[in-house]
């Protein structure tokens, strides 16, 4: 009788758990055979601009983790960029940054979100470039010359060879060169720019860094995963309380960069497929929000490793929320140890050239879950690759309505930036991923508006 009460419970928490996450995390879906994607509305002064980050479009980056990682290869001797590709000159936007200014001013975008290079402005520890600053000082005049507002990230992805060398943010003492770096790029530019962007997704740092080991430094580890996270939600806190104790702090507007990527489970039905879908989303979302709602860090994988952290001041430290957005993935269970879940796709969905699908309902739900932090939301990335500029025209739709419906329902969103001004060097995916309004030839260095771009353009010139 006891065996069979134990099988019975055993059987029943599964499906009542499931009920509970299937009513809790609805995957949502719209009829879009029924959607009219031009009836859409934003309010006067929705900020609409584009964005870049320094390594993928400068040229000459070639003193961070990322020009090393270029030249690395795996385990198998393989490179570790897909066809051995290297960033290089990329767009060359350090010396053409007035061109592409004047583009940005032919699609009428307002803003401009860009990241400045620390190894550039810091290429030794303690000796600072002002030749380097006073470059990014150009850029903030030209821009705001032509009207455009001038959004700096302060890292994204990249930092000079000797802080890597250092431990980077492997090492939780080695955050205050992180925050000397911030405090003297904002004494510089803080007369120019309103809008401070700390960190770029550091879920994505930290999880293709050191548990995919798909960035440098290409660990596999767990454990370290969960301190890195722990080390840059930590350094955004520091960088943050120290910009608002300089001149014009006050007045400065600064957050993090969130990327949300949904982990839906394959089967709705699987106990295993939504508990993996649980587990991935704690770990890219959950307990980033957390920590920004309680102060409390907790990073558990299960049976691999556990972080915990807490600082108080964490609940203060932003002033809006930069939300990264693009698709969701499925994730199905496998009974194939070591490998026991696969990525996957529903076959009626529309992909991108990435590995994920067009999912603007996610958007809106993306939208729903920064909210939460009950702080401004400034859309900061959102885009398709797409070579062959079939899907971009369709994507823009379908997204912009699900921003649109968003606003409408009461979501404080102030300002969307499309990814990418032009195509650039798409990190470990090399150049393959043509993400830009802009059709880039990388040997003539010329840039060419897209077709289906022109619908983006439109929108904006309506607003």
């Amino acid at each position: 009788m006891i065996i069979a009460i134990v099988f019975l419970l055993l059987l029943l928490f599964p499906a009542a758990t499931i009920l509970m996450w299937r009513w809790k995390y609805p995957e949502l879906r719209w009829d879009w055979q029924k959607i009219d994607t031009s009836k859409i509305h934003f309010p006067a002064g929705f900020l609409w601009g584009v964005a870049t980050a320094a390594h993928q479009v400068e040229g000459g980056c070639d003193n961070n983790n990322w020009s090393e990682w270029e030249t690395a290869r795996d385990e198998n001797g393989k490179p570790r960029i897909k066809n051995g590709q290297k960033a290089g000159l990329a767009c060359d936007h350090w010396n053409r940054y007035r061109e592409d200014i004047a583009l940005m001013q032919k699609l009428g975008v307002k803003a401009y979100r860009f990241s400045v290079e620390w190894s550039k402005i810091e290429p030794q520890e303690g000796l600072f470039d002002l030749a380097a600053l006073q470059h990014y000082r150009d850029v903030c005049d030209v821009l705001l010359a032509a009207g455009i507002k001038p959004v700096v990230t302060l890292h994204h992805f990249t930092h000079p060879i000797w802080f890597d060398r250092r431990g980077s943010f492997e090492r939780e003492e080695n955050i205050p060169f992180f925050v000397r770096f911030c405090e003297f790029v904002f004494h510089e530019l803080h007369g120019k720019v309103h809008l401070w962007c700390t960190i770029n997704e550091p879920e994505v740092y930290a999880t293709q860094g050191y548990f995919r080991g798909e960035f440098p430094p290409g660990k596999k580890d767990p454990l370290l995963t969960g301190m890195v996270l722990k080390n840059l939600l930590e350094a955004h806190t520091q960088v943050y309380r120290a910009l608002k104790k300089m001149p014009d702090g006050d007045q400065a507007q600064i957050g993090l960069v969130k990327n949300i990527f949904q982990l839906d489970p394959y089967h709705r039905w699987h106990w295993l497929d939504w508990a993996l879908s649980r587990q991935l989303n704690h770990v890219f979302n959950d307990c980033i929000l957390q920590f920004f709602k309680t102060g409390h860090f907790k990073f558990k994988i299960s049976r691999m490793a556990e972080v915990r952290h807490f600082n108080p001041g964490a609940q203060r430290a932003m002033d809006f929320i930069g939300l990264n957005y693009y698709s969701h993935l499925h994730v199905k269970f496998l009974w194939n140890p070591p490998e026991f879940f696969a990525l996957a796709h529903r076959p009626d969905e529309i992909m991108t050239d990435m590995i994920y699908p067009i999912y603007a309902e996610g958007l809106y739900r993306a939208i729903k879950t920064v909210a939460s932090l009950s702080v401004p939301i400034y859309i900061t990335e959102n885009g398709i690759a797409d070579a062959k500029d079939d899907r971009r025209d369709l994507f823009i739709r379908r997204y912009l309505y699900a921003l649109s419906r968003a606003i409408n329902d009461g979501y404080d969103v102030l300002g969307y930036f499309y990814w990418s001004l032009m195509d650039n060097f798409e990190w470990a995916e090399g150049y393959g991923m043509k993400f830009g309004l802009y059709e880039m030839n990388f040997q003539t260095q010329e840039r060419k508006l897209r077709k289906g771009a022109e619908y983006f353009v439109k929108v904006v010139n309506l607003n």
